[in-house]
């Protein structure tokens, strides 16, 4: 699987309360409240995403809570990969449940803003278009990489149970 996109970089240590503002989930329409994501940082990263997207941060990406909202909303925002130097455990699965592949990559420092991506997960290779340079990370692991061809997590039991019966 081959993602082309423009780079959103970011530092280290976004926690999910940047990524899903408690103030967008306690809302009457909290599936509407990915327009807050990461309002406290980049009040113009929501209405300027596009889909497509390649989600770029340092270290510790994800950190805080559980909720899902956090993938999801960048998922809503047009977010399609997401490459970060190391992530929090639960936030990292969160993303391949809900159809977001995020993987590690050690060079995530040498991306910009704005840059023009090509990660191809498979190699395990994250193409700079704009500077011309190759940086390697880690490949995603078969079961997950279907996960994200189904569509997440509930829609691949749903293919898998269907298949069984």
């Amino acid at each position: 699987m081959i993602q082309q996109g423009k780079a959103w970089k970011f530092g280290a240590n976004i926690d999910t309360d940047l990524l899903a503002p408690i103030s967008a989930l306690t809302s009457a329409k909290p599936e509407e409240g990915y327009v807050q994501c990461l309002q406290d940082l980049d009040p113009t990263f929501a209405s300027n995403c596009k889909e497509g997207d390649i989600f770029v941060a340092d270290e510790n990406l994800g950190i805080g809570s559980s909720r899902e909202w956090a993938p999801q909303y960048m998922r809503s925002c047009g977010i399609r990969v997401i490459l970060a130097k190391s992530f929090a455990r639960i936030f990292y699965r969160n993303c391949f449940n809900l159809a977001v592949p995020a993987l590690v990559c050690a060079e995530t420092h040498k991306i910009a803003t704005d840059d023009q991506l090509e990660v191809d997960m498979e190699k395990g290779e994250v193409r700079n278009l704009t500077k011309g340079e190759t940086y390697k990370c880690d490949t995603v692991p078969a079961h997950l990489m279907q996960i994200v061809a189904d569509g997440g997590l509930m829609p691949h039991l749903k293919k898998k149970f269907k298949k069984a019966s």
